[in-house]
């Protein structure tokens, strides 16, 4: 135990802490996997403000875990994917997101319920929460969020201890040498665990749009493009959805793709995000958000730790310090969260001039910081919005992609995205460009488009990237450009014939 605290204070240097409160992500033994759960909102989130539904269940929230590709190398027990469900299971219309990077499918909740709302519950919103959740323990954050854990008991467990060797009972990361399998969690494996998403969402004849924020772009572009039988994916959907995320063109090489997979068999199975270790990035996020939004108003016990770099500190007059919600929003609001963290980015105001422990202020800005925490920490759910264990072979594959292109890197990962010329010419496109991909997410939907002779017609092409950061197009409320065409957007599918 020395040993293992000795290594991470090595390895958590400021650059780990880069992400302490402000990551959005992206045990001795495997956690238990959270099992399937529903909840009842009275219709306080829509279901319509405040008037009185028409569609059955419409303030539904539910999450379960269902049987996903059986990878030969993972264990029976991981072999499932999750999907969290918001909205009425009458709806005739399902609306699929996919995570990006270290992303859990809590990170839509808020949205879906806007979707929800503003389509009259004639939508259903189902988010994707990856097979590599499963490793995560909850056990602690459940307990935060029931009141039945203080903050400083909550920090201790899953940060504190690192720097406290008092503290005996905490968290245990997963051994890379215990996930071996994970290695192989790539493009295929996400495929044909999306693969029975889509299947589902489109039982008894419903309609089926599939989007996907950052890296679930890519995802989306692969489902859509990809072999399945010789047809692709995209002739099961009814449209595509691309936020601030998607594929890039041009593939990587073959050498790259050699030498990514060599690099992986020897390093660890995760993706560090930022160069910090796994699971740290996720955890940065869960504790920060999950603190902003149940003790919003107490001191910030992350401003104190050692290991959060004097960037991500609020200047404040000795003596003095933020408020949990005040330290969250720094890291992640510009202007006060560091350029290196476009990723986690939104508008959420600053910090105030005055008050100990210094409050937080919008300030007019265009998403709510509460919003965006309830994002990632997953809040009155038994997950969070950030995933823990990001693997990195997933992001490797996604450079192989290439708008649906074959290409010599496809056969060395394994990568069948080869329909890019195969989509329904009818299919719409909605590509939404914030300020991570900007341009480039119109671009590689317009090329995505061309390639199959769809026409323009059928594309919604916006581009926020001066005004929008990268995660503001699911957190801005309650004024919202992405949301404002995509509910059009999807009124245009849902009234237009199937596709063939």
């Amino acid at each position: 135990m020395r040993l293992l605290r000795r290594r991470l204070l090595c390895r958590l240097t400021w650059t780990i802490a880069l992400a302490l409160l402000a990551a959005v992500i992206a045990p001795t033994g495997l956690a238990p996997a959270t099992e399937s759960h529903t909840e009842r909102h009275e219709p306080h989130f829509g279901c319509f403000e405040g008037e009185i539904p028409w569609v059955r269940f419409c303030d539904l929230v539910q999450f379960s875990w269902m049987q996903g590709y059986d990878d030969p190398a993972t264990p029976n027990a991981l072999n499932r994917v999750g999907v969290l469900k918001v909205g009425s299971p009458f709806a005739r219309n399902v609306l699929v997101l996919i995570p990006g990077t270290s992303a859990g499918s809590g990170y839509f909740v808020p949205l879906a319920k806007d979707i929800v709302n503003r389509t009259y519950g004639r939508w259903q919103v189902w988010s994707v929460e990856r097979r590599e959740n499963q490793l995560e323990d909850q056990s602690v954050v459940d307990q935060y969020k029931q009141g039945e854990a203080t903050s400083q008991q909550f920090f201790d467990y899953y940060l504190g201890w690192i720097v406290n060797p008092s503290i005996t009972n905490h968290f245990l990361p997963v051994p890379d040498a215990s996930v071996p399998f994970a290695r192989g969690w790539g493009m295929n494996v996400a495929i044909e665990d999306l693969h029975r998403v889509v299947e589902a969402a489109g039982r008894f004849g419903r309609k089926v749009v599939l989007g996907g924020h950052s890296l679930g772009g890519s995802i989306t572009t692969a489902y859509a493009t990809w072999d399945f039988n010789g047809e692709p994916g995209a002739k099961d959907l009814s449209g595509l959805v691309f936020i601030d995320g998607g594929s890039s063109p041009v593939p990587i090489t073959p050498d790259e793709a050699t030498q990514a997979l060599q690099a992986l068999q020897t390093g660890s199975p995760w993706l560090s995000f930022g160069g910090i270790p796994t699971p740290f990035a996720g955890l940065f996020s869960t504790t920060g958000s999950c603190a902003a939004v149940y003790d919003k108003d107490s001191a910030s016990i992350g401003y104190t730790f050692p290991l959060l770099p004097s960037n991500l500190k609020p200047p404040l007059p000795p003596g003095e310090a933020p408020t949990n919600e005040a330290q969250f929003g720094f890291g992640v609001s510009i202007p006060s969260s560091p350029p290196n963290l476009v990723a986690v980015q939104v508008h959420a105001g600053q910090i105030a001039d005055s008050g100990n422990p210094r409050p937080w202020e919008r300030d007019g800005a265009i998403t709510p910081i509460q919003r965006y925490g309830a994002m990632l920490c997953g809040k009155k759910l038994k997950l969070d919005g950030s995933a823990w264990y990001h693997p990195l072979r997933l992001t490797i594959d996604s450079g192989a992609v290439a708008d649906g292109n074959a290409n010599p890197a496809q056969s060395i990962l394994d990568v069948k995205a080869i329909h890019g010329a195969d989509l329904p010419k009818g299919t719409p496109i909605y590509a939404f460009g914030a300020a991570l991909g900007g341009q480039n997410v119109l671009d590689a939907a317009r090329l995505l488009a061309q390639q199959s002779g769809i026409p323009e017609s059928k594309l919604t092409l916006i581009n926020r990237a001066d005004t929008y950061a990268h995660n503001d197009p699911s957190a801005a409320s309650p004024e919202n450009d992405f949301l404002e065409n995509l509910i059009p957007f999807l009124g245009e599918v849902e009234f237009s014939p199937r596709l063939r």
